[in-house]
């Protein structure tokens, strides 16, 4: 079962099975272009129907067979382009709709001769064989040659029957003739330009179903590629996605960007315990409530998501994004996260009777920014003291009895970014932080 059902799957370039959503987007487009293949059709027979006007009329039945032929089109187009906005067209209503738009089109050119009382030599040069093309063009709207190959076969097909049939209509008038002039100021028929317009379809045909077939795999590619690029932006922020997506060149661990950042790190008090206590799908439960109400908001301030380091989450302002507001925007961050923290935390205190707390820290300072790795696995990440001292501080908190702690060199530097800080923060100078081989000063952001 599964092999049958996967046995009939479009394959991509590389041989492999295309996703189902790949291939589900790819028929949403189809379908829309079957819509506009049908609103094209519509103009075609307003052409048909104009010039059929405007042409001066003979007495007889020709005229009523094609005022007949023009409006079956006219009805049959009208009701496949509603079937098209109903649902899905399968491929035997297409198919019958490549032949019908033949059989219709030779219709109205075989009915020339009778319309204008003259052998059916005629017909083979009136103008309206052109429409063909536009026929077998329109084809090409759906990336599918081969309704196109279908289209120009039946069009081959058609002109050589009408070719047939206007040199056996009367076989007591030999319409062939081999001389040029004869054959474009009167009704005979000249092989070779017969046999060069069916070649002519033909070679269209094939030109435009080879293209189709190229553009088909870059369509699978592009199409999967976009998919690629939104999976991108969820396993990694929006910043360092676009910059996968929009490499010149093959991304290489080793080079690097210096510049000056914000380095922003959280963490929930007691979720260790929490993991020990509670089942897993619990666990993940609420570390992905968690996670739901933080990244939004450090995103909104311009920061972007280095890393989920289990229950916490390292971010950087300017980093991935230059930006001369950074550490004004990570502490508006972290001002809004404890906010948003402490409703948290309630919330699961009253409903689950969890007791947790959320802890934050930053730190400013030069960093490195880059691909780090080797050619079988790169993760974009930052580097620098500035990301080391954000993480012990935030540790530092547990020793303070506070929530959210940066460093006096960040606070000031946001200040003189335009922070406006929503209460009086206390200053603590000489903070013995562990791992830090000196007193620093920090500012309580969050007691």
């Amino acid at each position: 079962m599964v092999s049958g059902r996967r046995s009939r799957k479009t394959d991509d370039p590389g041989g492999t099975v295309l996703p189902e959503r790949v291939r589900q987007a790819i028929r949403q487009e189809q379908d829309r272009s079957e819509i506009l293949i049908g609103w094209i059709q519509l103009a075609v027979i307003a052409t048909f129907a104009t010039l059929y006007l405007l042409s001066p009329k003979t007495a007889g039945a020709a005229g009523v067979i094609t005022a007949w032929a023009i409006g079956a089109y006219l009805g049959l187009t009208v009701v496949r382009l509603v079937l098209a906005h109903l649902f899905s067209l399968p491929g035997w209503i297409l198919a019958l709709s490549v032949l019908a738009d033949m059989t219709l089109l030779f219709g109205l050119i075989w009915s020339f001769h009778l319309q204008y009382g003259q052998p059916p030599s005629f017909y083979l040069k009136v103008p309206t064989l052109l429409y063909v093309f536009i026929f077998i063009a329109l084809r090409a709207l759906r990336f599918e040659a081969r309704y196109v190959v279908l289209a120009g076969v039946v069009a081959a097909l058609g002109w050589f029957a009408m070719v047939l049939y206007a040199v056996t209509a009367d076989p007591w008038d030999d319409m062939v003739t081999r001389d040029y002039v004869r054959y474009m100021t009167s009704n005979s028929i000249l092989i070779g330009a017969e046999f060069d317009k069916i070649v002519s379809i033909l070679v269209v045909t094939a030109v435009i179903g080879v293209g189709l077939v190229r553009a088909r795999r870059l369509l699978e590619r592009a199409v999967a590629e976009g998919f690629a690029k939104q999976d991108l932006s969820r396993f990694f922020a929006p910043e360092i996605a676009r910059r996968i997506t929009g490499a010149g060149r093959e991304i290489m661990a080793g080079a690097g960007e210096a510049r000056d950042a914000a380095i922003l790190n959280l963490d929930v008090r007691g979720f260790t315990r929490l993991a020990r206590d509670l089942d897993p799908d619990a666990v993940m439960a609420v570390l992905a409530d968690y996670q739901s109400r933080m990244v939004p908001i450090i995103q909104r301030h311009g920061g972007s998501i280095d890393k989920f380091l289990g229950d916490g989450i390292m971010a950087t302002f300017g980093a991935a994004r230059p930006s001369a507001t950074y550490a004004a925007d990570a502490l508006r961050a972290l001002d809004e996260l404890m906010l948003a923290a402490e409703r948290w935390t309630s919330e699961k205190a009253a409903a689950d009777g969890l007791r947790l707390a959320i802890n934050g820290a930053i730190a400013t300072g030069r960093i490195v920014f880059g691909a780090v790795g080797d050619k079988t696995r790169l993760e974009y990440t930052v580097i620098g003291d500035a990301v080391n001292l954000s993480a012990k501080i935030e540790k530092h908190n547990k020793s303070l009895g506070t929530r959210a702690l940066v460093t006096a060199e960040a606070y000031d530097l946001a200040l003189a970014q335009g922070y406006a800080p929503p209460v009086p923060h206390r200053r603590h100078p000489n903070a013995a932080v562990a791992g830090v081989d000196r007193p620093l000063d920090v500012v309580i952001l969050a007691a």
